[in-house]
Parts: C-alpha cells; sequence; structure tokens
C-alpha cells in the first residue's frame, strides 16, 4: 500500500497538469490576435522603419524611382563633424542649451502650479486644471503664429507695442532677427506649451499624498515651504523622475518649436538637430545625412534615458 502512494499522487497531479494546460491555451488563444497585431503594428511602423533609417544613413539615398543608393560608408557621418558651415555644431549646441533651460524651468513651474492649485483656499480647482492644460491640446501651428505676432518686429508686434508705450525701449526690438532674442522666444513657447503637461501629472500625484504628513509637520511647528521641500518633493520624487525624464526628451525633439517661430534663422544660427533633420531631408534631399544625424540624435536620447532611468530605479524613494 505503501508503495502505491506515488503512483496514485500522479495519476492525481497529471488531470490537473493538463486541466491547467488546456486552460492556459484557451487563455492564450483569446489573447492571440490582440498580441499579433501589436507585435505587426510595432515592426510595421517602429522595427522596420529603424532599420531602414539606419540603412540610409550609410547611403547616398535618393528617393527616386530605380535610383541605385550607393553605399558610402561613414561619409555621411563624418560630414557632419566636418561641415565647414558648423550646422551640425550649432544644433548640437542649440539642442543641448534646451535642456538646461527649459527642464529646470519647466519643472519648477509644473510642481509650483500644482502645488498652489492643490491647496485648500484655491476653488474651482477643475477650471485652473482646465487652464492650465489648453495649451497642451492646441495645435502647435496655431500658438506658433500667435508667438509671432507677439514678438513680431517693428511697432506691430505686441510686445514691442506694449514696451514703447511704456517707455522701457526706445525703438523696436527684433526678437526674431537675432540669435538670443530668438532662442529665448522658442523656450518660452516651448515652456507655455507644455508646463500644463507636468501640472496635470502633479496634480494626480498630490493626491496620493496623505493629509496627515502635513498635520504632523504643523504640529511641529513646520510652515508652508518647509513642508513642501521636506515632504511634497521627496514624496513626489518618483513622479519626478518620470517627469524629467519626459521633459529631457521633449527638449532633445525640438521641431515645431523652431521650424514656425525662426525656421532656423537668422542665418540657421537657431537650429536644432530636429529641424536640421528635417531641412536636409525635404529641401536639400540628403537623406543619407539626415539619416545619420537621427541616428546619432536617436544613440544620445537612448543613452541619455537609460542612465537617468537606471539611475531613479536604483534610489529608494519614500
Amino acid at each position: 500500500m505503501a508503495g502505491r502512494a506515488p503512483d496514485t499522487a500522479l495519476r492525481q497531479i497529471t488531470p490537473n497538469w493538463k486541466k491547467r494546460l488546456k486552460k492556459g491555451g484557451k487563455e492564450w488563444l483569446a489573447v492571440l490576435p490582440f498580441i499579433i497585431l501589436g507585435v505587426a503594428g510595432t515592426a510595421v511602423f517602429v522595427i522596420y522603419p529603424m532599420i531602414k533609417n539606419i540603412i540610409i544613413s550609410f547611403q547616398d539615398y535618393s528617393i527616386m524611382p530605380n535610383a541605385k543608393n550607393p553605399f558610402i560608408g561613414l561619409d555621411n557621418y563624418k560630414f557632419a563633424f566636418e561641415d565647414p558651415n558648423r550646422k551640425f555644431y550649432m544644433a548640437v549646441k542649440n539642442t543641448i542649451l534646451n535642456v538646461i533651460v527649459t527642464v529646470p524651468i519647466n519643472w519648477f513651474l509644473a510642481i509650483f502650479f500644482a502645488v498652489l492649485i492643490n491647496m485648500k483656499f484655491v476653488k474651482n480647482k477643475l477650471v485652473w486644471r482646465t487652464i492650465y492644460y489648453l495649451p497642451i491640446i492646441t495645435s502647435w501651428i496655431v500658438v506658433a503664429f500667435l508667438f509671432r505676432f507677439l514678438f513680431a518686429s517693428g511697432d506691430n508686434g505686441l510686445v514691442n507695442f506694449i514696451l514703447l508705450k511704456l517707455h522701457l525701449i526706445d525703438k523696436p526690438i527684433s526678437f526674431l532677427a537675432n540669435y538670443w532674442s530668438a532662442m529665448i522666444v522658442i523656450w518660452l513657447f516651448h515652456i507655455w506649451k507644455t508646463v500644463g503637461w507636468g501640472v496635470i501629472i502633479y496634480l494626480a500625484a498630490l493626491q496620493g499624498i496623505s493629509k496627515d504628513y502635513y498635520e504632523a509637520a504643523e504640529l511641529d511647528g513646520a510652515n508652508g515651504i518647509q513642508q513642501f521641500w521636506k515632504i511634497t518633493v521627496p514624496m513626489l520624487a518618483p513622479v519626478t523622475a518620470f517627469i524629467l525624464i519626459n521633459l529631457i526628451n521633449g527638449a532633445f525633439n525640438f521641431f515645431p518649436q523652431v521650424y514656425f517661430i525662426t525656421k532656423g534663422g537668422p542665418m540657421d544660427q537657431t537650429q536644432t538637430l530636429p529641424s536640421l533633420m528635417f531641412i536636409q531631408a525635404f529641401t536639400n534631399f540628403k537623406f543619407g545625412y539626415a539619416a545619420a544625424l537621427s541616428v546619432m540624435m536617436g544613440m544620445a536620447i537612448f543613452l541619455l534615458t537609460y542612465t537617468q532611468m537606471k539611475k531613479f530605479g536604483n534610489q529608494r524613494f519614500l
């Protein structure tokens, strides 16, 4: 009797194993169409264009039918660094400046306005959330034309008109005709257009912070600023990591901000990597060179994002 016990247990396990396998097979069959659809979409719209773009970066590529598209090796990459006009270096410089300037300001304004709206004395919170989110859903082109009107040269620009009326300047400023003033306009455009996204994310995250922390801090005599830096900021650290990574990626992808405001002018001084790619591809028809620029930019964004995610992922938050 004792010797048959394992056989009996085996016979009991086998039907259960078959039943679980059959159930798992049915579940897989149920979700398989959705998985195949997702994999197919990723392959067609992400993986294939990525591989094709890398191949084009090593070619003298032409979109003309039956073009030979000869393989030229690293010539497109070399030209980026050997260009006598130094457009690549200028675009890299402006792209890095975009990150350095807009990311900290965007982050601070997002958390500041979110905390402000979340305060008890602020009424009509839904209205404020809508106001801050409106720029996000507004067309880039519409907002770009608005900023072009605001900062237009001469008396026609609203900013120049106001500054002249207040006697703060003697003559109109050509905002878009000078490098630094044009860059400031581009940065203002980007911040105004995107800060609402961070506000909405932070507002959602603030709902998850227990009021007990603030009540205990008040009993200990902490003021509002101390509560903000000692409680709010540390508790929002995981959300801050997510927001910062997305803000950095957004600052690297400065295309509509430049193209619709300055088109890279004056004299290509405000070009960024995305706008330079677009112009090289669809104005100068240098598709191989544009593809090489996009590969280098993609690698830089990947390395930066990966290191940031690894850094924040290994960090413990309160």
